[in-house]
């Protein structure tokens, strides 16, 4: 029997020190995944505070050189892009993520800045290998994109071995994300993977307001919806202008920059030169399109709310005169311009495609706009708010006053001065 007590004794002690033991080890497990997640989450929070400036000087456009990013930024790159949106939450690209992909842990498609991201097979195949050829961009082909979900996509191609692309791209997905008008273009989706970048677009399906003025092919535009096109414009860069937070200036606008939809409403497109507004700080070089770039800006290297004005003054004549701004438009403005008594002088250069069927008051009203927008002295131009107000004025007379008054346009003298470009617009001008 005391055999017996003896092994039942044995057995419950080590059946005890087993359970113990098993006990022990489980609240050690805890305690160190615990700690595990407090150390991973410190190391996050560190990881945003050490980027917010670096993501807002990403939008800003600080620390951009000659050659595009400045290499000493810590802004992300597009192969660093690539990485983020990945379906497993322990890759370890999460732990350092930047503020703008913060709380995003889980499966999904859509990225921090609000827009989705896409696999390169999914374009391939909306694209038929990459066969619909739409366009050519700065820096790669755009093709026409129809989605399995019934959408049709606009995909603009970054060329992989493009620097100033790559900073372009990064602008325009870090932008966009927080961009939302009925006048802009919107970004709905992009492609960062190995060697493969891509921005996708609400596709327009009128193309582009340059093709709609200078392609002889094209039907010309009534002069309603001229104006139409000019307040659509008018209405977009002054959301960006007082809309955004903070306060966006556009940087290049100009004809082939404006899209139409299927209803030919106006949208404003290409926001790789984009950046916040900033008085203090002069560009080490200028970027922009020749006919549209603010003189004044070329001398102080400052862009402002009121060179995006300037250029919408030009894009006014442009649509007024159906010239476009690399040969000689503005020389020709300014001739119809001198003789300031004569209240017939915008007829003069009005797009002769129209065959007078414009209203002679609403054509000088837009005209005498157009004229304030470009003035040598930037103090002395509109804001684009006050300039809705001046479109939108001109609109609701319209209804009052009647549509059309054909006008005979004088026969004068065709004098202008023509200007010898290269054919690509983007220029990049250094001191």
């Amino acid at each position: 029997m005391e055999s017996k007590s003896i092994t039942w004794d044995l057995v419950i002690g080590i059946a005890t020190g087993f359970a113990l033991g098993l006990l022990v080890g489980m609240v050690a497990l805890c305690c160190a995944r615990i700690r595990r997640r407090r150390c991973r989450r410190i190391q996050s929070q560190k990881s945003i505070s050490a980027q917010k400036e670096t993501a807002t000087a990403a939008v800003a456009g600080k620390g951009v050189s000659k050659g595009g990013a400045d290499s000493s930024s810590s802004t992300p790159t597009v192969s660093e892009l690539s990485k983020f949106g990945q379906d497993s939450p322990r890759n370890s690209e999460w732990n350092n993520m930047p503020m703008w992909l913060e709380g995003l842990r889980r499966k999904s498609l859509v990225s921090a800045c609000g827009i989705p991201k896409y696999s390169f097979r999914d374009i391939q195949e909306a694209t038929y290998n990459f066969t619909t050829t739409i366009g050519q961009g700065a820096f790669g082909p755009v093709y026409k994109a129809q989605m399995s979900t019934g959408d049709t996509f606009a995909v603009k191609v970054l060329a992989s071995n493009s620097t100033q692309g790559q900073s372009e791209f990064l602008t325009e997905v870090l932008l966009l994300g927080r961009l939302h008008h009925k006048n802009l273009v919107n970004l709905v989706g992009y492609i960062a993977e190995v060697e493969q970048h891509m921005l996708l677009y609400k596709y327009m399906s009128n193309g582009s307001l340059f093709s709609h003025l200078h392609d002889e092919n094209q039907k010309p535009l009534s002069w309603d919806l001229r104006v139409d096109i000019a307040l659509d414009i008018a209405r977009g860069l002054e959301y960006l202008h007082y809309g955004a937070v903070p306060p966006v200036v556009h940087r290049d606008i100009k004809s082939s920059n404006i899209l139409l939809d299927r209803l030919m409403r106006a949208r404003v497109a290409d926001f790789g030169l984009s950046r916040q507004e900033n008085n203090e700080t002069r560009s080490s070089n200028i970027r922009g399109t020749l006919g549209y770039v603010d003189p004044e800006y070329v001398l102080t290297k400052m862009y402002t709310k009121k060179c995006d004005v300037y250029s919408f003054g030009v894009l006014l004549f442009e649509l007024i005169t159906g010239r476009n701004p690399q040969q000689g438009l503005m020389e020709y403005v300014e001739l119809a311009a001198i003789d300031t008594e004569d209240k017939l002088r915008w007829q003069e250069i009005v797009d002769p495609r129209l065959d007078g069927n414009f209203n002679a008051e609403q054509l000088s009203n837009v005209s005498d706009l157009a004229y304030k927008c470009v003035s040598s002295v930037s103090r002395n131009r509109p804001s684009m708010r006050d300039t809705v107000q001046t479109l939108s004025l001109i609109l609701t007379k319209r209804h009052n006053t009647g549509n059309y008054t054909h006008c005979s346009t004088p026969a004068t003298e065709e004098t202008f001065i023509e200007i010898d470009l290269l054919e690509n617009e983007d220029v990049l001008i250094e001191r």
